[in-house]
């Protein structure tokens, strides 16, 4: 059984807002009883092992924590890494996730699936050459022009009309590293 768990934070240090040292939240999992926390950027991409909670009971664990020990309230997206693994694999976009930067394809993981009229909205705000797709709780968007500049971008969580955090195909594959799944499309060194 897979115990290894990836926990996404959304709106942790990101613009001078709900800063929290990374190596403290990895203590403060820690104490939760998680062991191997291990975090990639100061942005709340956390990798853990845990073999006994659900994931509905850990999120808010863990929501719960770092409300209290750091007084910033985030939402937990999490996952196993095998679902994370999986996603990737699922990308529709592979010559963008071949980009050297890894920058311009983004994932979005949902709270839950849209309403069917989020489709439309979506066409209806791409722009120069923006591509997207979407696979119940996974938004795949390419932003070719960059992610910043993108108003499609900026304004998905309105569009799909639920709450998301979002993360590119570089940050994922090192986080990916962390967990010790392989990167996407490519296997482990010495494999």
């Amino acid at each position: 059984m897979d115990k290894t768990w990836i926990a996404l934070l959304r709106g942790v240090n990101v613009g001078g807002h709900g800063k929290i040292a990374m190596p403290e939240l990895a203590a403060e999992l820690s104490r939760l009883g998680l062991s191997g926390v291990r975090t990639h950027i100061q942005s709340g991409n956390l990798v853990f092992r845990c073999p006994t909670a659900g994931d509905t009971d850990l999120a808010s664990r863990i929501g719960n924590a770092i409300s209290q020990r750091f007084g910033v309230n985030t939402r937990v997206w999490l996952m196993r890494a095998s679902q994370l693994a999986a996603a990737m694999d699922a990308n529709p976009f592979p010559e963008a996730a071949n980009a050297a930067s890894g920058n311009t394809l983004h994932f979005f993981f949902l709270e839950h699936a849209p309403d069917a009229r989020a489709p439309a909205r979506l066409d209806a705000a791409a722009t120069n050459g923006e591509r997207w797709q979407l696979a119940q709780t996974v938004f795949y968007l390419h932003t070719p022009n960059g992610f910043g500049r993108s108003r499609l971008a900026a304004r998905a969580e309105a569009l799909l009309g639920v709450a998301a955090t979002a993360r590119n195909w570089r940050t994922l594959n090192a986080v990916l590293a962390l967990a010790g799944e392989p990167q996407a499309g490519l296997p482990l060194p010495g494999a």
